[in-house]
């Protein structure tokens, strides 16, 4: 059920990161855990969301982290990737278990909309793991559109199993 609370989206700031990679670890144990079991969960949070892996997506690769929060209180957070010529990549968009089915995932496209089309780019588009109905559901209730799949080697044995997924402007 939607609430009226402030909502935003703030900027991560370097000194924030420790934050962010504790906010991420948790969600992603509690969140994937069922989904993927606990040794690929351990294994994607130090590749992909661990305090090394986004300091280097910040500083080397142009992500930029935001966090969500209600009414000042942190409940989730979001990472994304801006390219001029494919678009706008929504690559992490997580709520803890208290802020899901809130609102926060609505407000928070509807702010990357905006983003998306005053930087002029043509689209925002995003990964979902084949499993995850939940996010698919929210994914296409937002108006995003599946346009293909894709299996992904990420090492040590595992793969990212993915829908892909876009909202075209």
């Amino acid at each position: 059920m939607p609430n009226d609370r402030p909502f935003t989206l703030e900027p991560v700031s370097k000194s924030q990161m420790p934050l962010l990679a504790e906010l991420a670890r948790s969600i992603w144990e509690e969140w994937f855990t069922p989904l993927l079991g606990k040794a690929q969960v351990a294994y994607m949070v130090e590749k992909f969301q661990s305090l090394p892996a986004m300091t280097h997506q910040v500083e080397k690769e142009g992500y930029e982290y935001y966090f969500l929060t209600d009414g000042g209180e942190v409940c989730g957070y979001m990472g994304i990737h801006p390219d001029p010529k494919d678009g706008l990549f929504l690559s992490k968009l997580y709520l803890r278990k208290s802020a899901r089915g809130q609102g926060f995932a609505r407000k928070a496209f509807e702010a990357l909309c905006e983003r998306a089309k005053r930087d002029g780019l043509p689209r925002i588009h995003l990964t979902v793991n084949k499993h995850n109905l939940q996010a698919i559901r929210v994914y296409e209730h937002l108006g995003l559109v599946r346009y293909g799949d894709t299996v992904t080697d990420i090492g040590s044995g595992f793969v990212m199993d993915d829908y892909l997924y876009e909202y075209k402007f």
